[in-house]
């Protein structure tokens, strides 16, 4: 594919759309752009278009296998709890993996890399006075039951880095053998980034000639970045043909991966934080390594999870984070996955009101789907419902979002479709006091519902008619109590209102009989309703305590209803306005 224009040639080296008035910076580049451009690779389109960071713009993904993609994932570094940042990019592409599953027919197979020998669990190791391995042990558990609660499906495969040291030193061995690598009288192996000329810079805009101050007294040049680190005193340490140590960062990943993809993988996928220059040595190592023009043909990155009014990301560095922990104390991973649902994956602002905004347009998608379903099973009586054009919102929502996922996975594009849909129900779902007789058009309502049922399981998500926000075993044991609670109020409710009509005492003869039979009547009536007043005082109350607790219920003409709902207190306040 060739891109001869300057403003394209500009872009494909980070440049922006400025870089035509810095005309040095453009020179500097142009030579770089063409030997870095990137190629369509040879296989079948997907139909999705996707943002490719290796080119720069939107690409159609076209994947080596037809139905098959290899992903690989950077992991985490297991030294401490993961925080919101990681959760956000774990979650946002879990949900463009399950897009690709679940709308478009690929089978995914993913390769997620777990550090569990660094710098910093070394560090975190000794202030705990454990072994570095216990340590990453533990946290690569918690991070393994973080995913599950946020219902982030697991990879096809981890690997650790520490199960893979021979590999990783095989593959050393190649890169230095090729001319690229060098080892150092101190032990170390260093990748020479001059060596690789202008194919170095594929993710940014680097310039590999630039003169930068060695920080390590062995390296050759500045920009040169370790393959194998050799052992500090009282260190995890390998041996190795250099002397003990242990591996570099980057080239962990470019092992792991070639381990099981060989030089052909379709995406890679990390945090934008990981572009330089984590990606961009992984892809210098492996196309050393593989001796192929192109390793990795698609690079996704999420943002980074920015606090609202804040510049700076969050991390573990700057201190302001909020682990994955105490974040599903106070909301739900249903909540979470709305509010990254509702964004671009590739920019994230985080705020309060962006959470709340997520947990409204949930309760708004409980009550439709309640409200439905109540008027399938005859609970909620409306006037007659116009079906043909509930039918053509239905097909041309999903035509809408299949194209907005096929468009770099738009999933804003697609829940603005939703809602669109299930305004136009709710539309039609008027009640009215009194049954006409009127058909119901059930079919229709149903198959909205398990569209849209359909469409948040796809994602990670659960719509059932019963969710109730406990955990373990007993949520299907409290959502039956609650029934029955509801059914035993409803049924006491019930007797409360039936007070008997004109046409339930026995005609009396005369006109002076039937006025003072109407009488005894109406006072029979008033009497019935001051002594049962107290059953609907007490039904009352206990919809207003209920409310309390988040269990909302709806009375309807012939029976109550109950849904789970957020700010229990402020219900209850509604409920007795009512």
């Amino acid at each position: 594919m060739l891109r001869g224009a300057a403003a394209a040639a500009a872009r494909r080296c980070g440049l922006g759309p400025g870089a035509g008035r810095a005309q040095a910076g453009a020179r500097r580049c142009s030579g770089a752009a063409r030997r870095r451009q990137w190629a369509p690779p040879a296989g079948r389109d997907s139909g999705i278009v996707a943002y490719n960071s290796r080119s720069r713009s939107k690409e159609p993904l076209v994947l080596a296998t037809e139905g098959v993609a290899t992903w690989y994932s950077c992991g985490p570094t297991v030294y401490d709890h993961a925080h919101l940042g990681h959760a956000c990019s774990y979650v946002r592409f879990d949900i463009i993996r399950r897009i690709m599953t679940r709308f478009f027919g690929i089978e995914v197979i993913m390769v997620m890399g777990i550090t569990d020998i660094d710098d910093k669990i070394i560090k975190r190791a000794n202030e705990m006075n454990i072994s570095p391995v216990a340590l990453a042990r533990i946290y690569e558990e918690d991070f393994k039951q973080d995913m599950a609660a946020l219902k982030v499906l697991p990879p096809t495969v981890y690997m650790r880095v520490t199960d893979n040291i021979p590999l990783i030193i095989s593959f050393i061995k190649t890169i230095i053998s090729s001319g690229q690598a060098y080892a150092t009288s101190q032990g170390n192996v260093y990748f020479d980034v001059n060596s690789w000329g202008k194919r170095y810079g594929v993710l940014t805009a680097v310039n590999p000639d630039t003169q930068d101050e060695a920080a390590d007294s062995d390296k050759r040049h500045g920009k040169d970045f370790a393959l194998w680190k050799a052992a500090k005193p009282q260190e995890l340490s390998w041996n190795s043909p250099w002397g003990k140590g242990r591996p570099g960062w980057h080239i962990e990943c470019s092992t792991i991966s070639s381990a099981v993809f060989g030089k052909q993988l379709d995406i890679h996928t990390g945090g934008i934080d990981l572009a330089f220059p984590h990606h961009e040595n992984e892809i210098a190592q492996c196309e050393v390594y593989h001796q192929c023009e192109q390793w990795g043909n698609y690079f996704l990155h999420s943002g980074h999870l920015h606090v609202k009014g804040s510049q700076e990301k969050m991390s573990k560095s700057l201190k302001n984070y909020i682990t994955i922990k105490d974040f599903l104390k106070r909301c739900s991973s249903d909540q979470f996955r709305m509010f990254c649902l509702r964004g671009r994956y590739s920019s994230v602002e985080f705020s309060e009101e962006s959470m709340e905004d997520a947990k409204n347009l949930l309760q708004a998608i409980s009550s439709f789907i309640r409200d439905a379903n109540a008027y399938i099973k005859g609970q909620l009586v409306c006037d007659p419902v116009r079906e043909d054009i509930l039918w053509e919102r239905l097909a041309n929502t999903k035509v809408t979002v299949k194209a907005a996922f096929a468009d770099d996975f738009d999933t804003s594009r697609a829940v603005a479709a939703i809602m669109d849909l299930i305004h136009h129900g709710n539309r039609q779902l008027k009640a009215v006091t009194k049954d006409a007789g009127s058909p119901r058009s059930s079919v229709v309502y149903g198959s909205i519902i398990s569209y849209i049922e359909g469409f948040f399981s796809a994602l990670g998500m659960s719509f059932e008619e019963r969710q109730v926000a406990v955990g373990g075993d007993k949520s299907a044991v409290l959502s039956n109590v609650i029934e029955e609670l509801v059914r035993f109020r409803s049924k006491v409710r019930h007797y409360a209102l039936a007070l008997p009509e004109a046409a339930d005492t026995a005609p009396v003869e005369g006109a002076a009989g039937a006025q003072g039979s109407k009488q005894e009547q109406k006072e029979k009536r008033k009497q019935l309703m001051q002594e049962r007043k107290p059953l609907l005082e007490a039904c009352d109350s206990l919809r207003g305590d209920l409310a309390a607790f988040g269990i909302h219920i709806k009375d309807r003409a012939a029976v109550s209803t109950w849904e789970i709902v957020e700010g229990g207190q402020t219900e209850r306040q509604t409920e007795k306005k009512s």
